[in-house]
Parts: structure tokens; C-alpha cells; sequence
């Protein structure tokens, strides 16, 4: 057993587990946030929770993570060449809150239509939802900072603190006896953004100075990406808002729906902790010319996510639709059929980030969005199919992450291609001397 989780430990990149603790409990805070929100909220109440919930990780994180993914990417890509990071992340704050204030604009401007359609006209929602996506804004910006830099235990500190904020946070208004959709939701508002402000001076401690970093190096691929990353969030996430507009009085099955996303992507919270460290030792190979450190360490994580989707998926097809009912309070509207292709899209899904990763290391961004597109085409395809509605997300959010999954093996491998017969730089020399740059940061992390 021992040699066994060694080997498991060995394949993952470095950082990984130093980030897993935070991911574990952020992880968790999602399942009791909505559990606690599920068992004192009505139905009604609980479906607009389940949302926001839903938007505030669909859009949310398709508009603000991508800036921690290129943050991550170049800051890494600097470090391996000797290069602070200051400069970056003084544009990079600027850069943010831009898109910030563009998404809060568009908000406000909205908020009557959002409200009637989304929240049975409740305003108040429309506000969290624009401080959820704040306190978004603020931790992707220093995680991908401190990711990129290695400093992958501050990092792991503040998903931890968020996760710990969220708990706490639930189970006070739980306590409290509070029925409240609004107190529920600003959770995902106050949290992040207390735990962004207690991890800012490791981060500021890190951060040394170094040459300007261009406004195109920062931008050019980062619109390609935003665009990506929305469209793998409405693979991931369109099964809720689907049935909100195809079956809009269906409480029981919206709420139901994000209860069993939520436990059939159990893996997907584990792999979370995994992101961060594989995009940081893959941008570092490319960096510095090791093709053999990168084809290495995307086989290695492949067989660590394949044991994650089979290890989380067969208790969810097992248990789900008991699990669902005892945790969340749902209504039994889903049966172990449902559970099954929701964990077999997950494993999809992990695999299409894996792939999506690498093609951002090689600054295919065009070709990510092109595949994320392909995977939300044959996802609308299936929705509005004949049958179900139930059974027509779900069956739709598993297509649309094969379909990308297919679409990135066939792009990824014209990319290994491309790149053994252009771009010499990839390919490891023997005695190069950046093989020991880094070999050495490697080591240090």
C-alpha cells in the first residue's frame, strides 16, 4: 500500500499536494454550503440558490479564471528564465479590474432581465451574483501570481481559507435559523475576498522586480481563452440552466440537477488541486526546451485522472440518488442511469482540461476554443432532442465533453508535430544548460 500511494505521489506534478489540502476543503465547502442552503431554504428559494450557484461557476469562472491560467503560464515561463514577477502582476491588476468593471456594467444594466428570468424577479440576487464575481476576480489574480511563482502553499492556504469561510459561514446561518436566498448566496461574495485579503502579504513578498512585461504578452491569447473557458462551462454547467428554460416550473429537478453535478464531479474538485502544478511544470518545460518533462508529465496525469473518474464515479452511480436526498434534501426526480453518464461526462470533461492545458502551453488558444466549440455544438444537439428533459441535459453534457476530448487528441497531435520539425527550442539538447534551470526549480518546489 505504501509503494502503491508512492508511485501515485510520484506522478503528480510538483506542488500537488501541497495545494490538495486547500482543494479538500474548498471542495467540501461546496457540498455543505448547498447542503445547509437545501435544508433551510423552500424549494422555490433553493432553485434560485442553485442558479446562482451555477452561474456564479459557469460565467464566473469562464471570464476570471483564464486570467489565472495565463498568469500562471507567463509568471512561470519568467521564473525559469531568472525574470520577477512585479511588473506582471501590477498589469495584470489593472487588466483585471477592467474586466471587472466591463462585467459589473453589463450586470447593473441587466439586472431587470436577469432577475425576472432567473431569480422570480428578485434584485437582490442580481447584487450577490456581482459580488460573487468580485471576490472571483480578486483570488484568480493572486492565485495565478502564486501558482506561477511556486509558491504553491500560500496558494493552498487561501483555497483553504475560502473553503473554511464558506463553512462556517453556512452553518451560521444554518444555526441561525436564517431562510434567507440572499444570505446564502453572498457567501460566495464575502468569503474569497477575506481570504484573497489574509494571503496578499506572502504573495507581495514573493512578487520581485523584473523587466515590463508587454500588454500583448498579456492580452493576446487571453480573449481566445475567456472565450474557451465559457464554453467548458457550459458543457460543464448547462444541465441546470437547460432545465431551467426547458422545464422552468420544475423546482424539484433544478435543485436536484446541481445536487447530483455536484456529487458526480467529486473528482472534479480533486482535480483542481492538480491544475495549478501541471500548468506551472508545463509552461517551465516548454520554457526552457524539455519536450521529454512535458509528454512525460501529461501521460503521468492521465492515468492519475482516469483512477480519479473511476474511483469517484463508482460510489456516485452506487449512491447518488440516496446521497442527493440524505445530503441535500432533493427530491428523488434522478435514478442511477442519470448518476452514471453524469460521471462518465466528468471523466471526459477532466480529460479535455488535461489536453486544453497543454494546447494553452503550446499558444494554440485558437485551436482550444475551436474544440471547446465543437463540444458545445454537439451538447446544443442533444438538448433539443426529442424526450426527457432530464435525461437530454445530462446524455448532452456527456457528448459535448467527448466530442472536445476527440477534437483536442486530433489537434494536440498536429501540434507534437509541428513542433519536433519547427521549433528546435523543444527538444532537449544534451548539456543544454537550461535543462538545469530547470531541474533545480523543479527540485525547489
Amino acid at each position: 500500500m505504501k509503494n502503491a500511494l508512492t508511485k501515485v505521489a510520484a506522478a503528480l506534478p510538483p506542488g500537488t499536494l501541497a495545494v490538495a489540502g486547500g482543494t479538500v476543503v474548498l471542495g467540501a465547502a461546496n457540498y455543505i454550503h448547498l447542503g445547509v442552503a437545501g435544508h433551510s431554504l423552500s424549494v422555490d428559494d433553493m432553485a434560485n440558490v442553485s442558479l446562482l450557484w451555477t452561474i456564479v461557476m459557469s460565467v464566473g469562472i469562464g471570464v476570471f479564471f483564464p486570467i489565472e491560467q495565463e498568469l500562471t503560464r507567463i509568471v512561470a515561463a519568467r521564473a525559469a528564465l531568472g525574470h520577477g514577477a512585479a511588473p506582471v502582476l501590477r498589469r495584470a491588476a489593472l487588466l483585471t479590474g477592467g474586466i471587472l468593471g466591463a462585467t459589473l456594467i453589463v450586470l447593473g444594466a441587466a439586472s431587470g432581465p436577469i432577475a425576472r428570468s432567473m431569480f422570480h424577479g428578485d434584485r437582490s440576487l442580481v447584487l450577490a451574483l456581482g459580488g460573487a464575481f468580485t471576490g472571483m476576480a480578486v483570488c484568480y489574480l493572486t492565485r495565478g501570481v502564486l501558482a506561477g511563482l511556486g509558491r504553491f502553499g500560500a496558494y493552498g492556504t487561501q483555497l483553504g481559507l475560502d473553503g473554511g469561510l464558506r463553512i462556517g459561514l453556512a452553518f451560521a446561518c444554518g444555526v441561525a435559523g436564517v431562510h434567507s436566498a440572499l444570505a446564502f448566496s453572498l457567501i460566495l461574495a464575502v468569503a474569497p475576498i477575506l481570504a484573497t485579503i489574509a494571503t496578499l502579504p506572502p504573495l507581495l513578498r514573493a512578487v520581485k522586480p523584473g523587466e515590463q512585461v508587454g500588454w500583448s504578452e498579456l492580452c493576446s491569447g487571453l480573449g481566445l481563452l475567456i472565450c474557451s473557458t465559457l464554453l467548458s462551462q457550459v458543457v460543464v454547467n448547462a444541465a441546470v440552466v437547460s432545465t431551467k428554460l426547458l422545464a422552468p416550473s420544475d423546482s424539484a429537478l433544478i435543485a436536484a440537477l446541481l445536487n447530483a453535478l455536484v456529487l458526480a464531479r467529486v473528482p472534479l474538485f480533486v482535480f483542481g488541486s492538480l491544475q495549478a502544478s501541471l500548468l506551472n511544470g508545463l509552461s517551465a518545460a516548454i520554457a526552457v526546451g524539455d519536450r521529454a518533462a512535458f509528454t512525460g508529465m501529461l501521460k503521468k496525469i492521465g492515468v492519475v485522472v482516469g483512477a480519479l473518474g473511476v474511483l469517484g464515479g463508482i460510489p456516485a452511480v452506487a449512491l447518488g440518488p440516496w446521497l442527493i436526498q440524505v445530503l441535500f434534501g432533493a427530491k428523488p426526480v434522478l435514478g442511477c442511469l442519470d448518476f452514471f453518464w453524469l460521471s462518465a461526462g466528468t471523466v471526459a470533461y477532466m480529460f479535455a482540461m488535461v489536453l486544453g492545458q497543454a494546447l494553452m502551453v503550446f499558444k494554440r488558444h485558437n485551436l482550444q476554443l475551436l474544440c471547446w466549440a465543437l463540444g458545445t455544438a454537439v451538447l446544443a444537439g442533444v438538448t433539443f432532442l426529442p424526450g426527457e428533459v432530464s435525461t437530454r441535459v445530462i446524455l448532452a453534457y456527456t457528448a459535448g465533453s467527448v466530442a472536445t476530448v476527440l477534437g483536442m487528441l486530433a489537434v494536440l497531435r498536429q501540434s507534437f508535430a509541428r513542433s519536433a520539425t519547427n521549433s528546435a527550442g523543444l527538444v532537449q539538447q544534451p548539456g543544454d544548460p537550461n535543462a538545469a534551470v530547470l531541474s533545480s526549480r523543479t527540485a525547489g518546489e
